[in-house]
């Protein structure tokens, strides 16, 4: 039998289609445009059921309403077509199927399955940890991850997705040995690098974090927008925390914004790093304007609530005429229980949206009082660590707006431990403890932030 590039039985014919398949494996473990050359392979081998329910997989991770539609032709043809193929492929169908059904949980059993037979399925491995993340169960993407070993141990990829999920479950030096044993493998793996980047925001080795992301970044130039995009919004904010405004500026002009304008995570990229400049005293002048027209082409759309959340901040922040219809769509889907993840809409992502909203026309004692009932379960969201930490910022800046600075202290001070000597950070800190009446600890604040900008000039 013919096999792909882990070595695992696929039922191809055409050497074409094979390429195409394995195209699309390894673009989508690698985070390279090649993955949707496996469109061009499905249309042209219409019976070849594993191509066209790649082809389904990979419409899918549109992450917009229109997705099943575009994924119902290539997973139409793969049903046709099942009779042909083996065990593990069939499997693969029923995954595109439930996937376009909304039905994530089943999704996740039957990825579940097949990686307990064929541990080397890089790309299903990929897919269910997708799904786990989304679904804010770090267990799950570990679990799913390790199930790769050791039958897969020589394959870059499987420790770079077995670091993210160490990183995700707060396993920090396994995380970090996880993705360097991923880079002596193959040095450019950029969800490797992306895993180092977490490890490093979160135990506050800010500058380590940028000579680290800036020594890998020339291998980032031809990933597809997300993963480009994504890497630079991670250096972007180390370069934050250093303030270091111009860098911020311009990586965000470069190579966070502009790359794919329609594309959801590009949206929420470009959204989140603006809030967090924001709030961290960066100008970004008339920025918000386009990213907020693009978003707002995306209609009502709460395919996802972590994504959701973000288009609602811009369009709420720029005043878009579509937010409310957003804002109803969100309230809609929080009141549908059908919907397999119905309690995480109802009990996080409605009370953070009101959250949203409030922020957005200055009613800070709403949007504290939302968002403190939406932050401590906001993992059911989806996201990572570091893409929630937006959520808390919105919620301190409501408590400096407001005036609270004793409960901003609190939230300052347990932040300062992940970025001791951030800019933003301690400027905070200095307002705050002046206004409590503790001008040393201001002046000491002020300190930590006049001595990392300095550091920056020589």
């Amino acid at each position: 039998m013919t096999t792909d590039l882990y070595g695992l039985g696929v039922s191809v014919e055409n050497p074409r289609t094979l390429e195409g398949i394995n195209d699309f494996i390894h673009g989508f473990l690698s985070y390279q445009p090649k993955a949707a050359n496996i469109l061009a392979a499905a249309d042209a081998d219409p019976d070849c059921a594993l191509a066209n329910a790649y082809a389904a997989l990979l419409w899918m991770f549109l992450e917009a309403p229109i997705a099943p539609q575009k994924a119902a032709p290539y997973l139409a043809r793969a049903q046709a077509a099942r009779e042909t193929v083996t065990q593990r492929e069939a499997l693969i169908i029923d995954a595109a199927a439930a996937w376009t059904r909304g039905e994530i949980p089943a999704l996740l059993d039957i990825c579940e399955k097949i990686l307990n037979d064929y541990p080397r399925d890089m790309a299903v491995l990929k897919l269910a940890q997708c799904h786990y993340f989304n679904l804010g169960d770090a267990t799950g993407m570990l679990r799913v991850a390790l199930k790769s070993l050791p039958e897969a141990q020589d394959i870059a990829y499987t420790h770079g997705m077995i670091a993210f999920g160490y990183e995700q479950c707060h396993l920090l030096d396994r995380a970090e040995e996880s993705a360097r044993q991923a880079m002596t493998l193959q040095h450019d793996d950029a969800w490797a690098h992306h895993a180092i980047a977490h490890v490093m925001l979160t135990q506050g080795r800010v500058q380590e974090g940028v000579t680290f992301l800036e020594s890998v970044s020339d291998t980032w130039a031809d990933l597809n927008s997300f993963m480009r995009s994504h890497n630079w919004w991670h250096l972007a904010l180390f370069y934050l925390s250093l303030g270091r405004h111009e860098d911020v500026r311009r990586t965000y002009d470069t190579n966070v914004w502009g790359l794919e304008k329609d594309m959801a995570q590009d949206q929420v990229g470009a959204a989140s790093l603006l809030a967090r400049m924001e709030f961290a005293g960066v100008d970004v002048e008339d920025r918000w304007a386009d990213v907020a027209e693009h978003i707002a082409q995306r209609g009502a759309d709460t395919v996802n609530a972590f994504l959701t959340l973000q288009y609602l901040y811009a369009l709420a922040r720029t005043n878009h005429p579509k937010t409310d219809l957003l804002m109803k769509a969100i309230q809609d889907r929080a009141n549908d229980d059908t919907q397999h993840d119905f309690i995480a809409w109802r009990d996080v992502a409605l009370p953070a949206a009101e959250a949203i909203m409030a922020h957005a026309k200055n009613d800070w004692d709403t949007a504290i009082t939302k968002m403190s009932r939406a932050l401590p379960r906001m993992s059911e969201c989806g996201g990572s660590h570091a893409q929630r930490d937006l959520f808390e910022q919105i919620h301190l800046d409501a408590l400096i707006q407001d005036g609270r600075a004793s409960m901003a202290q609190q939230v300052l001070e347990m932040r300062r431990a992940y970025d001791p000597d951030g800019v933003p950070l301690n400027l905070q800190l200095g307002e705050v403890y002046s206004k409590t009446g503790l001008p040393r600890l201001a002046e000491e604040a002020r300190e930590r932030a006049a001595n990392t900008l300095a550091n920056q000039l020589r």
